[in-house]
C-alpha cells in the first residue's frame, strides 16, 4: 500500500494529459485556503472561550507561522516523497488540525485549539502549500508562471467558498445566527469541514502525477525556452541555494512585498469605515472585493510574468504598489473611488507575488529541488505576517491615543509600507544570475532530491 505513495510509483504514462493536473493541486490549496476566512470564527471564538481579540488571533498567528516553518523543514522531504504522499502527510495535519480544535471547542479547552489548529493545522498549511508547486512547473516547463498562478490562486480563492460555508454551519447546526446558536454550531462545523477538506484532498493526490522523463509538451523547444534572462540551464540544490545572495534578495522582496500587502488586509475593514464613514456592510463587501483582488492577481500577474519574465514583473508589483500606496497616502482620503481602486491593485500585486516567486526560484535556481527551496522562502511570509500587523496596528494605536482620525489615523502607516517596497524594488533590481559554483552536476536531476 505505502509503494502506491511513493515518487516512482506516479509517473504517468507518456501521453498523460497534463490539465487533470492543475485540479488536483487545486484541491489541497483550496482546502488549506480556509486558513484566510479564519476571521468567521473570531467572533464565535471569544463568545465560547470568554477571551479577547489578541487571544483568539493568536490561533492565526500561530498557524501561519508554522506555514512558514513547516515548509522550510520539510521542503527538502517533500521533494524526496513526491507529491501523492506529502499532499496526503498535509491533508492529514490538517484534517486532524480540525478534529483537536473541535475537541479544544467542545471541551472549552483554548489551549487546545492553539495547539490544533495552529500547530498541527499549520504544518499542513505548509507543506500542502508547496506540495503541488514543483509538480506542476514540471508538467508546465513553458509555462511555469501561468501553472503556479493556477495552484497559489486556489489558496487565495480557499477563503470564498469557506467563508460562506463556514457560516452557513455554523447557523445550520446552531439552529439560528444568534452569537449563542453560531458558538453552538462551532464543534460539528469544525467536524464537517474536516470530513470536507479529507475527501477533496484524497481525490487531488490520487490524480496527482510526475512526468514521464520521456515526455515534453507539444511544439516546446527546451533550448527556446532557457533563453530569457535569469533563466538558467543548471540545477542548484536546497542546501547550495540559500548560500547564494539571490535566495537572500527573494527573500527581501517577499517579505516586504507581503507586508506591505497585509498593511491593506489586516485593517481594510475598519480604514474604509473611518476614512469614508461607510456601514459595516459596505466594507464587508470591500473585504469581499479585496479577496477577488488578491485571487485574481495570484493567476493574472504569474501569467504575464511568463511574457514578461519574473524580474520585470515584480518591478511592476514593487513600483506600481509603491504609486498606489502614495496615492492612497496623499489623496485617497478625499476620494473613495481613489482608495477602492487603488487597494485592489495593491491587493493584486499581494496575490501575484506569491504565485510568481516559485516561478522565479525556478528560474534562477532549475527545477530540481524548487519545492524545497520555495519552503525555505516562505519564512520571508511567516515573519510579514508578524511584523507587517505589529507594525500597523502600533501605529494605529498610537494615533488613536494621539486624537487623529480618519484618513490620519492610517496615512503613517501606508507611507511606511511604501518605503518597504521601496527597498524591495532596489532588492529586486539586484538579482543577478546564479554563481556557477552552485549549481549540481548535469544529470542530478534524476538521482533524486537530497539534502
Amino acid at each position: 500500500m505505502l509503494e502506491r505513495l511513493t515518487r516512482e510509483a506516479i509517473v504517468a504514462p507518456v501521453h498523460f494529459n497534463r490539465w487533470l493536473i492543475p485540479p488536483a493541486a487545486l484541491a489541497i490549496h483550496l482546502c488549506i485556503g480556509q486558513v484566510y476566512a479564519f476571521s468567521v470564527f473570531k467572533a464565535p471564538f471569544m463568545g465560547r472561550f470568554e477571551a479577547g481579540e489578541v487571544s483568539i488571533g493568536w490561533i492565526f498567528s500561530i498557524a501561519i507561522l508554522m506555514l512558514g516553518c513547516s515548509s522550510a523543514v520539510f521542503g527538502t522531504w517533500v521533494e524526496r516523497a513526491g507529491p501523492r504522499a506529502s499532499m496526503l502527510a498535509a491533508g492529514g495535519c490538517w484534517v486532524l488540525g480540525f478534529a483537536v480544535s473541535a475537541l479544544g471547542i467542545a471541551s472549552g479547552q483554548l489551549w487546545l485549539v492553539y495547539a490544533g489548529y495552529g500547530v498541527i493545522g499549520g504544518i499542513g498549511l505548509g507543506i500542502g502549500y508547496i506540495s503541488p508547486v514543483s509538480t506542476l512547473m514540471k508538467w508546465f516547463p513553458d509555462r511555469p508562471g501561468l501553472a503556479t498562478g493556477l495552484a497559489i490562486m486556489g489558496f487565495g480563492g480557499g477563503a470564498l467558498i469557506a467563508s460562506p460555508m463556514s457560516n452557513a454551519l455554523m447557523s445550520f447546526y446552531g439552529g439560528g445566527t444568534e452569537p449563542a446558536q453560531l458558538i453552538a454550531g462551532l464543534t460539528p462545523t469544525f467536524l464537517t469541514l474536516g470530513a470536507v477538506y479529507a475527501i477533496v484532498i484524497a481525490a487531488g493526490a490520487f490524480v496527482i502525477r510526475v512526468p514521464n522523463p520521456q515526455w515534453r509538451p507539444t511544439g516546446w523547444d527546451p533550448g527556446r525556452a532557457t533563453s530569457k534572462p535569469l533563466q538558467t540551464t543548471h540545477d542548484v540544490s536546497a542546501r547550495n541555494a540559500i548560500r547564494t545572495p539571490q535566495f537572500w534578495l527573494l527573500w527581501v522582496v517577499l517579505f516586504l512585498n507581503v507586508t506591505a500587502g497585509i498593511g491593506i488586509l489586516e485593517n481594510a475593514s475598519p480604514m474604509i469605515q473611518d476614512s469614508f464613514g461607510v456601514t459595516a456592510a459596505a466594507a464587508a463587501g470591500y473585504v469581499g472585493l479585496l479577496s477577488l483582488a488578491n485571487m485574481a492577481g495570484r493567476f493574472v500577474w504569474s501569467t504575464v510574468s511568463d511574457w514578461i519574465g519574473r524580474k520585470n514583473v515584480y518591478v511592476l508589483y514593487l513600483g506600481g504598489g509603491l504609486a498606489m500606496y502614495l496615492l492612497v497616502g496623499f489623496l485617497g482620503g478625499g476620494s473613495l473611488v481613489v482608495f477602492v481602486l487603488a487597494t485592489l491593485v495593491i491587493l493584486s500585486f499581494y496575490g501575484g507575488g506569491f504565485a510568481t516567486i516559485p516561478a522565479y526560484l525556478k528560474d534562477l535556481f532549475g527545477v530540481f529541488q524548487v519545492g524545497a527551496i520555495h519552503g525555505r522562502l516562505l519564512t520571508a511570509w511567516s515573519a510579514a505576517g508578524v511584523v507587517g500587523p505589529l507594525v500597523v496596528n502600533t501605529i494605529v494605536e498610537s494615533g488613536q491615543a494621539a486624537g487623529r482620525t480618519g484618513p490620519e489615523l492610517y496615512a503613517p502607516s501606508l507611507f511606511i509600507m511604501a518605503g518597504a517596497l521601496a527597498i524591495g524594488f532596489v532588492a529586486n533590481l539586484l538579482v543577478r544570475p546564479v554563481d556557477e559554483r552552485f549549481v549540481e552536476p548535469r544529470g542530478i536531476e534524476n538521482e533524486g532530491a537530497r539534502v
